[in-house]
């Protein structure tokens, strides 16, 4: 010992790791979810009660290597605009709603078909229908059945699908006073607001899940529904979900009135 040069020791403090925690909590919520980009997992540690900025999270999230890649955003091309979401938009809860079709399979191979429909004021999925068929009269009964639970909407917001554009559908919401907005032919940005759910609804349940049947389907797809109105902080909500965000509008317009 007495032998060995000075240079060669070295005294290595041992310094508590704080930030451990939540570097395991910050691991756990992006196996959880792991199309969640930082800011996300921000919202949600904040909802679990942390007290953290984005600037911490971020400087973790990039010392433990984690990433969430982003797909490139196709440009659009011009096109008729008046029906488009940024031109004409909500005004209130259930000023407007949207509609769209997406489709995926079973293990088998077999088709479903989902009609998905949302609230635009409050970016609510109201509700997520799943079938091997649906046509212009299941979509007219399932909307009968939101009329019931929701209120008639001002608008309706869709592409131009033959389902959406049937001479029944069309002659139902005359009688009701409903007007349609059909967007313009190959233009899905312009019914953006269905579109982004669309894409997470597809990126966190529909490519990680392999139904069986079409049980298994609904019960996995209106267990997403419901997590994300519910549980599922929105960006563009200020990471309010879809259901804070109704119930702070109602707070706010009793307090006008």
């Amino acid at each position: 010992m007495l032998n060995q040069d000075r240079l060669t020791q070295r005294y290595v403090a041992k310094q508590p790791d704080i930030d451990r925690p939540l570097i395991n909590e910050i691991v756990r919520l992006s196996e959880k979810h792991p199309r969640y980009g930082y800011r996300r997992i921000c919202a949600v540690l904040r909802r679990e009660g942390w007290e953290v900025n984005k600037k911490r999270v971020y400087r973790l999230w990039r010392q433990e290597g984690l990433q969430v890649s982003t797909p490139k955003r196709k440009k659009p091309t011009t096109g008729d605009k008046k029906n488009a979401c940024h031109i004409s938009p909500s005004e209130h809860p259930h000023d407007v709603w949207s509609y769209d079709f997406l489709f995926d399979q079973t293990e088998n191979g077999s088709t479903l078909k989902i009609l998905v429909v949302m609230d635009e004021f409050t970016r609510q999925c109201l509700c997520i229908r799943v079938s091997r068929k649906l046509n212009h009269l299941d979509v007219i009964k399932e909307l009968q059945n939101l009329f019931g639970d929701y209120g008639v909407p001002n608008r309706i917001r869709s592409d131009n699908g033959s389902e959406f554009i049937a001479k029944h559908l069309q002659n139902s919401f005359e009688e009701l006073g409903i007007k349609t907005a059909h967007i313009y032919p190959g233009s899905p940005w312009q019914n953006g607001y269905l579109e982004s759910f669309n894409n997470k609804f597809r990126d966190e349940l529909l490519k990680r899940e392999i139904f069986t049947n079409v049980v298994e389907a609904e019960i996995l797809i209106e267990r997403f529904r419901k997590y994300y109105n519910e549980e599922r902080p929105h960006s563009s909500l200020k990471y309010m979900t879809p259901s804070e965000y109704m119930k702070r509008y109602e707070k706010l317009l009793q307090t006008n009135t």
